[in-house]
């Protein structure tokens, strides 16, 4: 058992480390553009990004080598993300999900968060509902006073899978474009009302942005 163990994790590690070489590879031949005030750049604030899944693969590359943290899965598939992550450049990912393992992501994240670290959440996975934050980031930002912003993506030509997030997959020499939001935190007194308003806000910020950088590429 241990060695099928052993040479299942060998496995996940060389998948990984693949899909990294092959991330980097493919992006380094788009045109990228990015819009509106990128809070990263304006100070040294520590910030929450609120990511769609079927952009993963675009903030993936945009983002790379800057130490971020990200949350993964304790699956299978995440120890493939988790290699993938720290092969881009990201800091060891928080292990867990709205699944499995939650509370103890959530305890990663806000410990990271308050010693500096800059988080990207992507904030309707692992399985959906497409475009429909889980509460967790507005908790977050509660919790740790740190800001949220959103950030959308479009690319073409882009390869759109048919899965329940709609993947999007960016082709080489592609056009993507990355838009930042409008920062902003929730109070740390915040009751699970406002949070509840908070999280629809920020879904209809992305959305809109979304649909609108879909809609200047031609996107349906």
């Amino acid at each position: 058992m241990a060695e099928v163990l052993r040479r299942g994790s060998w496995i996940e590690a060389a998948i990984g480390s693949f899909v990294a070489l092959a991330v980097r590879c493919l992006g380094r031949t788009w045109r990228v553009r990015t819009e509106g005030e990128n809070p990263l750049l304006l100070s040294d604030d520590t910030q929450l990004g609120a990511i769609w899944h079927r952009d993963l693969i675009a903030a993936a590359f945009v983002f790379r080598d800057q130490g971020f943290l990200i949350p993964v899965s304790r699956s299978r598939d995440g120890n493939i993300g988790s290699t993938i992550a720290m092969k881009l450049g990201y800091a060891a990912p928080a292990r867990g999900s709205t699944s499995k393992g939650g509370s103890s992501a959530l305890r990663a994240l806000i410990r990271e968060l308050r010693a500096g670290t800059t988080a990207a959440i992507i904030t309707d996975g692992p399985r959906g509902p497409a475009r429909e934050s889980k509460p967790g980031i507005v908790s977050l930002s509660r919790l740790t006073g740190v800001p949220i912003t959103a950030v959308a993506f479009s690319a073409r030509p882009a390869l759109r899978f048919a899965s329940w997030d709609r993947m999007m997959l960016p082709l080489p020499f592609a056009r993507v474009v990355c838009r930042f939001g409008r920062p902003f935190a929730v109070d740390p007194h915040a009751t699970r009302s406002h949070e509840e308003l908070r999280r629809v806000a920020l879904d209809g910020e992305s959305n809109s942005m979304t649909d609108e950088l879909d809609a200047r590429m031609g996107v349906r």
